[in-house]
């Protein structure tokens, strides 16, 4: 049986679900790939901390060069979010001879020419599954079953935490920032929570997707965007008058050759599938010249959602080493 193993860079929400999966299905995973996963080192910010999952604090570093210096290590996970240091740390790892698997769509996005340049420089791999959507394999599906497709458009509901406020706003009656602090309060929603309401969180993963599904990369600040700060209640009911949802989409089409892409609220007819999606669901409408319209609708952030698209990238990943 081949053994592979692996170095977490980072701890946290995803982390801990990514060694769940691991640990919990680690018969399940040998039985159908043929390959035992042995997970030797973690970094984390303090050893000592409380955590939902059982683990050795013999396995815990505060020092990211234990993993990245590593020659035993495979495959590096990097869940630390951000730019920096996650672009060093992943630069690193790769020059060490590592593959890397992140959920990091911020440095992904922002360093994808970069990142391009190191893997093909030392041929090692980037699994980018859970950067987009959690648990949705939208990266796997335009990448691989509907590769032999044009892509018309890919339109999103890419951030869960302003779908939850703008269904709250809707179905419940509540004004913005009353619906913003619930969501924070469930932990939907960071303490500042920027990045999501005014649509950055977004673009970032428009950027990826634009990139996989057209071949061209647009750096998420070069992304019209608009959040959802400025929605009022007035907003919300004269769309219902209208039989429509206000969504904050992300979208890119190929119009006659040229693509347009945003990221901004619009709404929706109450009978579209991306209207349809409520909470804190993701949904991504996509549209093939052969395959037609699909709809992908599901758990687009979370522990074991997000985890289990990065454990589907470590087994595609150790397949081929």
């Amino acid at each position: 049986m081949k053994k592979i193993n692996i170095g977490l860079l980072g701890f946290g929400t995803v982390g801990q679900g990514t060694y769940k999966i691991l640990t919990e299905n680690k018969e399940l995973i040998a039985n159908r790939h043929n390959i035992e996963f042995n997970i030797k080192k973690i970094l984390v910010s303090n050893v000592n901390k409380k955590r939902n999952v059982d683990v050795d604090a013999s396995f815990l570093t505060t020092n990211a060069d234990e993993i990245i210096n590593d020659n035993d290590i495979d495959i590096v996970v990097e869940l630390l979010g951000g730019i920096e240091p996650a672009y060093t740390y992943i630069s690193n790892a790769i020059k060490n001879n590592k593959h890397i698997v992140t959920a990091n769509k911020a440095v992904i996005a922002n360093k994808s020419l970069e990142l391009s340049a190191l893997k093909n420089t030392y041929n090692k791999q980037i699994g980018v599954e859970a950067c987009v959507a959690g648990g949705i394999p939208i990266i796997n599906a335009i990448t691989t079953a509907l590769s032999g497709n044009e892509f018309i458009s890919i339109k999103g509901i890419l951030n869960g935490t302003t779908n939850y406020i703008l269904t709250q706003m809707d179905e419940a009656g509540l004004d913005y920032k009353t619906a913003l602090k619930q969501t924070q309060e469930l932990g939907y929603a960071e303490a500042d929570p920027t990045a999501d309401v005014e649509g950055i969180d977004a673009a970032n993963k428009l950027s990826i997707l634009i990139e996989l599904g057209f071949n061209k990369y647009v750096h998420p600040d070069n992304i019209d965007t608009i959040g959802i700060s400025s929605i009022t209640k007035k907003d919300i009911q004269k769309a219902n008058k209208n039989n429509e949802k206000i969504k904050l989409i992300a979208s890119v089409e190929n119009n006659n050759g040229k693509l347009e892409y945003n990221v901004k609220p619009i709404s929706l007819p109450n009978n579209h599938p991306l209207a349809m999606v409520k909470g804190a669901f993701n949904g991504i409408f996509v549209t093939g010249n052969a395959v037609g319209e699909l709809m992908f609708q599901g758990a687009g952030a979370g522990s074991l959602p997000t985890g289990s698209a990065v454990v589907g990238d470590i087994i595609a990943i150790a397949k081929t080493i």
